[in-house]
């Protein structure tokens, strides 16, 4: 089974070898078709090749920036403990009592609730 599947692998094989080897002898005049197809071709590549260059360029860069950047920086160790949040909690708090200290209360009398007083009404005229 696996003899007569490798004979007609190796015939078809050398079948499309004849015929793209009949194809290129052939003194049939080139086809102007064909030469701007290969351009396009060889474009689609440059581009594509270009493109996965600055891929890969850019994968590199942040995975070296990555590996320098390790959990004993500095940086991410007071990143990782909560220090600055209890500062800015404590200035955050002594911003308020700092303000309830300057804070004073004037009380207006004409303002005050008097039940006892009417409030005088305009008198049309």
């Amino acid at each position: 089974l696996a003899l007569s599947n490798t004979t007609a692998l190796s015939l078809l094989l050398s079948k499309l070898l004849q015929e793209c080897l009949e194809r290129s002898n052939s003194s049939a005049p080139p086809q102007e078709s064909s030469a701007s197809d290969s351009l396009a071709i060889i474009y689609v590549l440059l581009m594509l090749g270009l493109f996965g260059f600055f891929s890969v360029g850019v994968m590199v860069t942040n995975l070296r920036a990555r590996r320098l950047e390790g959990p004993r920086d500095p940086y991410n160790t007071y990143i990782a403990t909560d220090a600055w949040h209890r500062k800015d909690r404590e200035y955050l708090q002594a911003k308020i009592l700092e303000s309830y200290k300057l804070c004073c209360v004037l009380e207006n009398q004409l303002a005050v609730e008097q039940p006892s007083r009417k409030i005088p009404e305009e008198k049309s005229s």
